[in-house]
């Protein structure tokens, strides 16, 4: 009686595990079968993202310098846009470049001190107003941009006629518009990452007899550093490429930021005969933001990921 179930469960166990055999056979061949339309999918992806790069590059270095001689492969290679570009007196390209870098690096400086400082305010103080203006700068946030170019002509129209420096067609004018361009954005950013900072070092340093200045300059903006190396990134970023404001600021050649020039070249009779002079400058504006990035990649990484895991 004790060797028929035996040998009854002896082909019931072969056939699992044969089962099991084959179920893993055939588990790796779907698999493989699977995810093949996702990797095709990434290459048509990469491919569309690279084509306008590959197509900037070779309009750049085409010794024909034309619209309708451009080639996605060119016949030879040249550097004479670039040349042509830097020695045209009627388009100073390299003053353009410099205004934008100016305005950018000054632009996002102020606006990460300004948010920070604002921040700071917010996270560590109580005082009355504080939840209505944090809600004022979050609604202030929905509203268009282009509400206030008006406003913000007229006013400066007005500046110009007491303080020159400061008015239209000025550097510095647009550069003060630009400090409170991203106050909203900033302030909320900035404040969600105070908030992580632990309350007790600012008692510990109150203890010490800290102020609240020296404890915001010799602790929290060291223990902050990520987050100020991310929101300075991403306003360098936008004030460098920004078009609307400096385009109806700035009138003059030689106050005008690279991308106002560059989209004079682009537009008129001229600009098909431009064309190689408008990739070679737009090809040497992806400099400053790719080399700044590349210099400050850890801490914007730390920055953006900062907060997401409690």
């Amino acid at each position: 009686m004790s060797t028929e179930p035996a040998s009854l469960a002896a082909p019931a166990t072969l056939t699992a595990q044969s089962s099991r055999t084959t179920t893993t056979d055939r588990a790796p061949k779907r698999l493989g079968g699977a995810v093949w339309w996702r990797h095709a999918l990434a290459v048509v992806a990469l491919i569309w993202a690279l084509f306008p790069i590959v197509f900037l590059v070779s309009a750049a270095l085409n010794p024909s310098g034309t619209l309708s001689s451009a080639e996605l492969i060119p016949k030879s290679l040249s550097m004479n846009n670039f040349d042509t570009l830097f020695n045209d007196p009627a388009r100073p390209f390299a003053t353009w470049f410099k205004n934008s870098i100016l305005i950018a690096f000054i632009g996002a400086f102020g606006q990460v001190f300004i948010g920070a400082c604002a921040a700071y305010a917010f996270s560590r103080m109580r005082f009355r107003g504080r939840r209505a203006g944090l809600l004022s700068l979050l609604l202030l946030q929905m509203f268009p941009a282009l509400l206030t170019f008006v406003a913000l002509y007229l006013m400066f129209a007005r500046i110009g006629d007491i303080v020159p420096a400061l008015g239209l067609n000025t550097v510095l004018g647009l550069g003060l518009v630009y400090l409170g361009g991203a106050m909203g954005a900033n302030v909320w950013l900035l404040k969600g990452y105070f908030d992580t900072v632990p309350r007790e070092l600012d008692e510990a340093a109150k203890v010490d007899g800290a102020s609240h200045a020296r404890i915001f300059f010799t602790m929290i903006l060291r223990l902050t550093m990520p987050i100020l190396v991310t929101t300075f990134m991403l306003s360098f970023i936008g004030l460098f490429s920004e078009f609307m404001l400096a385009s109806i600021f700035l009138r003059d050649v030689d106050s005008q930021t690279v991308g106002v020039g560059l989209y004079s070249m682009s537009k008129g009779n001229e600009a098909n005969r431009l064309f190689g002079q408008f990739a070679a400058g737009a090809l040497l504006c992806s400099i400053p933001v790719v080399a700044l990035y590349l210099a400050v990649q850890k801490q914007i990484v730390g920055g953006l990921t900062a907060g997401s895991v409690k």
